[in-house]
């Protein structure tokens, strides 16, 4: 009989999930059409679980043209006044009217680097990392790179962008691999991109410096001047 593969103790049993698990979490994300998209997931599940949200994935499709910045940087209050009475959706004014904040931000985003992927990655010199958490209790809520990449978020316009949101943002997009070393993801995952392979935690300040300056200080969007 075949054994069931070992997974991150997170994906329990629930089929959604653990196609998820299998499927997208952690893998390198470099379309920015879908790195809007968890953008948007990820400012909705605030206060709510992910299976929740993974559950009206398909909602959010439909409703926000398919993830297309273009599309939901023209929304106006008549489209939010529609989406409130969606119930595919979060049906919440302020993370509604922050997806639009966000799109308008994320297209300037986009004219200044050339995509917005190039400006996410350039946080990580253009590698995802591989972390080794033995337990899921190990991972970190958030660390010194997410503390960074959510401020200069911030301070280009966009809302719904804190360390925790982002830090969550970056495990399911790839640019951190956190799947526990026991997991069979872990190992599939990581032989997909060269990593920046750290063996020490993210809250260690130390490493996260060290890491960040193998990017030169221009490729570095926290730091670019205008």
């Amino acid at each position: 009989m075949t054994r069931a593969p070992v997974r991150c103790a997170w994906a329990g049993t629930d089929p959604l999930y653990i196609r998820y698990h299998d499927r997208e979490w952690g893998v390198a994300v470099r379309n920015d059409r879908r790195l809007f998209e968890f953008l948007v997931l990820e400012g909705a599940q605030a206060g709510l679980s992910w299976i929740t949200i993974l559950r009206k994935r398909e909602g959010y499709r439909r409703a926000f043209g398919g993830f297309d910045p273009v599309q939901v940087a023209r929304f106006d209050a008549r489209k939010v006044a529609t989406l409130l009475r969606n119930p595919a959706i979060v049906r919440n004014r302020l993370k509604i009217r922050s997806a639009i904040t966000n799109a308008r931000a994320f297209l300037k985003v986009r004219e200044e680097f050339g995509t917005f992927s190039r400006y996410q990655w350039s946080f990580t010199a253009g590698k995802p990392i591989r972390n080794r958490w033995r337990r899921l209790a190990d991972l970190p809520a958030r660390t010194p790179l997410s503390d960074a990449f959510s401020a200069d978020l911030k301070r280009r316009g966009f809302s719904f962008v804190g360390s925790t949101i982002i830090y969550a943002h970056m495990q399911a997009t790839g640019m951190v691999n956190d799947h526990t070393i026991d997991c069979f993801r872990s190992r599939e995952v990581a032989r997909r991109s060269r990593f920046l392979d750290l063996t020490e935690s993210w809250r260690n300040s130390a490493i996260a410096s060290s890491a960040l300056n193998r990017s030169p200080q221009s490729s570095r969007p926290w730091t670019r001047k205008k």
